[in-house]
């Protein structure tokens, strides 16, 4: 299912079809992949040619030039010839040939490198497919658009590839790229550092939450398709517990859906009760960030539990015994580094990890009273 996002999904499918560079910048679970797939989809009708490679499943250079063949056969290469003839014709160039293997259930093929003993072999060879798609697009008369999912991790895997990777994209105009990342600290240093070669390569296009009016309103739709009901109440109340948040929207309207019956229709009791079971179901993730925090990092967490604030105002500081502020300032961005808080536009945080306030209001709620107890 794709709610809203109709302008950041014309903005983008217009941009990968003038051969525009977008670096699309959201926290964990906003939506990005499920944003770029869907412009791909609008666009494969018109036909530009879109190759997708996730780099998160990339942990070596070896697999990540086996993703690149693997997406330039798969998305990009002429449907004309035998399949395994036409790959071993298009990687003939390469320093280091493929294994090319056939899938005996759909007769598809998968590549994978070995490892060599000269490090510069590898690098050439992803330099080679690097370039392949320009090459594909220059002979087909196509308009290509690479799409790089979680391009932050290529500074994990060589932190010269992105001087490789930019020098190779400046000779292909008729190439589109879309950069990925959820490490806003990450890609902030790649393109928007004077000092990096991405620098103003691509324009920006950061995603928000999806507003709670016409997320509550998809809700209630979702749930009459499924001859369930949430009354407009128990939607907007849903919608402002995850504050917009995809993932988070998502997940609690599945408990919630899940305790109503057929035909039954969804209060704000049952989403209440729907948020406790979440809460149970996230308890390992969000007792990990917890106990991963240092103590200021925690004392901000709680401070930040029950509203946005500003965290280095002096009134706030006193309010919630929160330690100097360089302290704070160290603590604060620990936790916009790993996406744990955010800022807002007016220059207030919040904590952005879907769950994590409540959890921590009824952890320090469940804490007093459990020793209110032991006292009497």
């Amino acid at each position: 299912m794709f709610a809203d996002r109709e302008s950041e999904l014309a903005e983008l499918t217009r941009d990968m079809r003038n051969g525009q560079d977008v670096v699309l910048v959201a926290p964990r679970r906003y939506g990005k992949s499920s944003l770029v797939l869907r412009a791909i989809q609008n666009l494969s009708t018109e036909g530009v040619l879109v190759a997708y490679c996730d780099l998160m499943r990339t942990p070596t250079k070896e697999r990540f030039a086996a993703a690149l063949a693997d997406t330039i056969v798969e998305n990009l290469d002429s449907p004309v010839g035998q399949l395994f003839d036409r790959a071993a014709a298009l990687f003939r160039g390469l320093r280091l040939r493929p294994v090319i293997e056939v899938e005996p259930d759909d007769a598809s093929l998968s590549f994978s490198f070995q490892a060599s003993r000269r490090p510069e072999d590898i690098d050439a060879t992803i330099e080679t497919l690097l370039e392949l798609p320009g090459s594909i697009g220059a002979e087909r008369h196509r308009r290509v658009v690479v799409v790089f999912d979680e391009f932050q991790e290529v500074v994990k895997l060589d932190a010269a590839f992105p001087n490789l990777m930019r020098a190779v994209f400046q000779t292909q105009p008729e190439v589109g790229h879309v950069y990925l990342g959820s490490k806003r600290h990450v890609l902030e240093s790649i393109f928007s550092d004077r000092n990096e070669p991405f620098w103003r390569s691509a324009r920006r296009m950061d995603l928000g939450p999806i507003p709670q009016p016409s997320f509550a309103e998809f809700v209630r739709a979702r749930f009459s398709d499924t001859r369930r009901g949430i009354t407009a109440a128990a939607a907007t109340h849903l919608v402002s517990i995850t504050r917009g948040h995809p993932y988070a929207t998502q997940e609690l309207a599945y408990f919630s859906w899940e305790l109503v019956g057929e035909r039954g229709a969804a209060t704000e009791e049952v989403v209440e009760a729907a948020l406790e079971t979440v809460l149970r179901s996230e308890h390992n993730n969000l007792a990990r960030i917890w106990e991963l925090a240092t103590r200021n990092e925690r004392l901000v967490l709680l401070a930040l539990a029950n509203e946005p604030l500003s965290l280095y105002a002096e009134e706030t500081r006193a309010r919630f015994a929160l330690p100097a502020a360089t302290f704070v300032q160290r603590a604060v961005r620990a936790l916009v580094r790993e996406d744990v808080i955010e800022k807002d536009e007016d220059g207030r945080y919040r904590i952005a990890e879907p769950f994590l306030a409540e959890w921590v209001t009824r952890q320090q709620t469940g804490g007093v009273a459990a020793a209110r107890r032991t006292e009497s």
